[in-house]
């Protein structure tokens, strides 16, 4: 502490004169008696006034002084503060090289601890007064004691502190493995403080670059996690390693740290060499995960480019993350889907159950419009149990088991369907497939017309066609007035053209501006003329209530509204334009027979 502005007045005549430097005043008031031993409210005397302001011939006349008097020079000159700071200290502490010989060659004592438990070589080190340091280390002052609560040495702190010139004269003398209280040693300190010219020093001196703090983390992975790019340059070009493993709970690298804060720059040298084992390795955790922990889309995005999985490896037993795309769609809560998810998604993360409830169990369809941006739906009877591989336009091709999941998850979430089953079927999910019981049972009267609008209803299974049967009769299902009727040929018409081309291709490509037939017909090929349905509800749920519970928690009965009928009705078609699609339609069968 100093009270100098605060307490002013309460020297002594003799302090104030050595505090100001004033050698006549001093010796003048000696002379006339005036004591050198009185202290003020702090423990200071007239020495550690001179000490502390440098001022030389002050600090001689004073030891001089005190040399004469009955009390002994060599107790007033290691005389303490209340704060334990000697002279010798306080010279150090403010760079007075010139205080600290004349005090040493007074019998300072070299080592003297504050209460703090600095000292004077601490102190220096700590302003960065190199001449003061230089001269304490050729007096055999202790350079390997460890100082403050943290068990620091000198040289942790003249690391700490870049001071360079410093640690330069510590190398040669200090313990360059000394660790504190954390088993952090000097070259940690560099790394994690950016202090480059202080790690080029050391590890040139020997030190090591795979120390491990008591935590396991390295100088490569601190470096790492602070962003400090020249740092990691130079430890990874002097030995240090990416694959050491930095965290006691689970195997954590420095590609994690880089990607966790999003310094991209690090990220890409770690990843060019770091073991890929890290991707999905088992027991492993991918740095996607730590990414999208700490939403780093950047990270994301260089992973994945750098050809990261989107999958990952099933993390569930480590830290109970199934998937990076899950994680990431944890966090999506009501908000709009995040970049992450985009990224993923478009990366060709694979859907887990739990993600399509994400997208199907909800009233929202921005995260369904997502996925099928970016997915393609092709025909069962095309589909296999191998991975999925790209398909045109950048898109990826569902595998069997991911269809299986998104339709069970579609069929127990029939309440919502007037929200998934329009954005289904118009990205080429075949009908047929939710021709269930299931869906004929609970689904709306007019969410259940819209999809029968897709099919022949005319041809319906008998059990289905029982549900149905039971339904009207039940008064809970109003059929469409054609579903009374036999199905139009215009309508099985285009129903041929579908199974020919494949839902996948009519409603997704182009295919049908390329057929023989007029342009009027292309959008009632597409089945476009059919009127979609509405949502209206009241709030359901939390949806992650319904991750938990929706395979036991019986389907919601909506109200759906029909939209404005479409500018064309299947059953006004002209004869002639009928001609066309029935001629096509036979041209097609040859084609394919052939």
């Amino acid at each position: 502490m100093d009270f100098t502005e605060c307490y002013g007045d309460t020297v002594s005549s003799v302090a104030a004169a050595a505090r100001s430097g004033c050698r006549r005043r001093l010796r003048r008031l000696m002379k006339s008696g005036f004591s050198v031993h009185c202290r003020d409210n702090r423990g200071w005397s007239a020495l550690h006034e001179a000490a502390a302001a440098g001022s030389r011939d002050c600090v001689q006349d004073i030891v001089t002084a005190a040399a004469g008097s009955s009390r002994g020079c060599h107790v007033y000159v290691n005389s303490l503060t209340h704060e334990g700071e000697s002279a010798c200290y306080l010279a150090a502490k403010h760079g007075h090289v010139a205080v600290v010989r004349l005090l040493l060659k007074a019998h300072a004592d070299i080592n003297q601890l504050t209460n703090d438990l600095s000292c004077p070589l601490y102190a220096a080190v700590d302003g960065g007064h190199k001449e003061v340091v230089e001269l304490l280390v050729s007096k055999g002052a202790e350079v390997n004691r460890t100082h403050t609560a943290s068990c620091w040495t000198c040289l942790h702190q003249a690391v700490y502190k870049g001071h360079g010139e410093i640690v330069s004269i510590l190398v040669n003398v200090c313990n360059l493995e000394a660790l504190d209280d954390h088993r952090i040693s000097p070259l940690f300190v560099a790394a994690q403080y950016g202090q480059q010219e202080c790690l080029e020093i050391l590890v040139n001196a020997g030190a090591d670059v795979n120390t491990q703090a008591a935590d396991l983390a390295t100088p490569l992975l601190i470096a790492s996690q602070e962003g400090h790019q020249t740092c990691v340059d130079f430890l990874l070009d002097h030995g240090a390693d990416p694959n050491v493993a930095c965290s006691q709970d689970w195997p954590q690298l420095p590609i994690h740290a880089a990607a966790e804060f999003g310094h991209i720059s690090v990220l890409r040298r770690l990843i060019a060499v770091t073991d890929r084992t890290c991707d999905c390795g088992d027991g492993m955790v991918s740095p996607l995960y730590v990414a999208v922990q700490r939403n780093q889309s950047d990270s994301v995005e260089t992973l994945l480019r750098e050809g990261y999985s989107p999958d990952a490896q099933d993390c569930t037993h480590i830290l109970g993350l199934r998937s990076p795309l899950s994680f990431a769609l944890c966090f999506r809560s009501n908000k709009p889907y995040s970049e992450l998810v985009r990224l993923l998604v478009a990366a060709g993360a694979r859907l887990g159950e739990e993600d399509w409830i994400h997208a199907l169990a909800t009233d929202r369809t921005d995260l369904l419009q997502l996925i099928l941006e970016h997915r393609w739906l092709p025909r069962p009877e095309t589909l296999t149990r191998g991975c999925s591989v790209p398909h045109r336009d950048g898109k990826t091709l569902l595998k069997l088991q991911d269809l299986r999941e998104m339709l069970c998850v579609a069929l127990n979430q029939v309440h919502f369907a007037a929200c998934w089953l329009p954005l289904l079927l118009n990205a080429g999910l075949e009908p047929s497939l939710l021709l269930q019981p299931h869906m004929l049972e609970q689904a709306d009267s007019e969410v259940l017309n819209y999809l029968l609008e897709f099919v022949n209803w005319s041809t319906l299974r008998p059990p289905l066609k029982h549900v149905l049967d039971r339904r009207r009769a039940e008064k809970t299902w109003q059929p469409c007035p054609q579903f009374d009727s036999i199905t139009s040929l215009s309508h099985i018409c285009r129903l041929q053209v579908r199974f020919i081309l494949g839902p996948d291709q009519l409603m997704r490509t182009n295919v049908v501006q390329q057929l023989p037939v007029p342009s009027p017909l292309h959008s009632f090929l597409q089945f476009k003329d059919i009127p979609e349905v509405s949502f209206q509800h009241s709030p359901p749920s939390p949806l992650l209530s319904r991750i938990e519970g929706y395979r036991s928690t019986p389907a919601q009965t909506c109200s759906v509204t029909r939209a404005g009928h479409g500018a064309l009705d299947h059953r006004s078609i002209r004869w002639k334009y009928l001609i066309y699609f029935t001629l096509l339609t036979l041209h097609m069968k040859q084609t394919v027979t052939t």
